[in-house]
């Protein structure tokens, strides 16, 4: 049985966002569930399914972006724990804000920055919590 665009970006949004992007899905439920699907569907069921780029690929290019855009700092956020879910490094990350700074500016890339050291703490804070428990 072929699996339907919704299960497919379902299953895509788990292995990118983990519990994240669960979370920005959720909290539309309730104003527009419409949006929701949409981004599962449109988002994760067609664009990053796509085959040509890795997921670590695909998030390099979304932080990049988010970053230059300067005004999705939530979305940005999202996406910096997504990369570091799909297995980019920190220097990886970094190195990719740094590189906006030539091409959206240095309030861009500072505010992106600043986005991926507030995830990383989180990071830090989640994992810390996770091995205490053993």
């Amino acid at each position: 049985m072929q699996q339907s665009t919704y299960e497919k970006g379902l299953q895509r949004l788990k292995e990118v966002d983990d519990i994240a992007g669960e979370k920005v899905i959720a909290s539309l439920a309730d104003i527009s569930p419409d949006l929701g699907r949409y981004v599962i569907e449109f988002g994760f069921g067609e664009i990053y399914s796509r085959p040509g780029l890795t997921l670590q690929q695909r998030e390099l290019a979304t932080v990049a972006a988010l970053t230059a855009m300067g005004t999705a700092q939530p979305q940005l956020k999202v996406h910096l724990a997504a990369a570091l879910n799909v297995g980019l490094s920190r220097l990886e990350i970094t190195e990719t804000i740094m590189q906006m700074a030539l091409y959206a500016g240095f309030p861009a890339a500072l505010n992106g920055m600043f986005a991926a050291k507030e995830v990383f703490a989180e990071h830090d804070r989640l994992a810390q919590q996770e091995t205490s428990q053993y």
